[in-house]
């Protein structure tokens, strides 16, 4: 028996499916939206807390976004794991100057050889927020890759 394929979809309800592709991501400035976050320090005589406003983006979580800076190991050594980036020297937190930017902590997926902190890297990881209400620390890079230096 031969079947129209016509009849056959007209019998089954057959309708017509369009797939749209998912969006590109908008490239994610994540230097301006840390310096959008807001701390405020509560201390009483019993207790210490630290109030974050953060914006969305982060308080959401960022997945495998880009940013680039310097970068100092946290720990000095051959490979590197853990570092603090700064979107410019002349702001960086560890120079003395409590006028400085913000700071991002940096895990690394893979430890990478210790590197000229002069140079500009550039990174691919997750942001997500720190809501210890002890620290002010508001947010950190986690599985991150080099994606190159500078």
């Amino acid at each position: 028996m031969k079947t129209n394929s016509v009849a056959m979809m007209s019998a089954l309800g057959a309708t017509t499916m369009t797939f749209t592709a998912p969006q590109a991501l908008a490239q994610v400035d994540v230097w301006e939206l840390l310096d959008q976050i807001e701390i405020e320090e509560v201390i009483t005589e019993t207790t210490y807390e630290v109030k974050k406003s953060l914006p969305a983006e982060i308080d959401q979580g960022l997945s495998d976004v880009q940013i680039t800076g310097y970068a100092v190991p946290m720990i000095p050594g051959e490979m590197v794991q853990e570092l603090l980036l700064v979107s410019d020297m002349g702001l960086c937190p560890l120079c003395g100057s409590g006028d400085h930017g913000a700071t991002l902590q940096v895990t690394l997926a893979d430890p990478i050889p210790g590197f000229d902190a002069s140079r500009k890297i550039t990174l691919r990881g997750d942001v997500q927020a720190v809501r210890d209400p002890e620290t002010w620390q508001a947010a950190v890079m986690t599985r991150a890759t080099a994606v190159s230096f500078d």
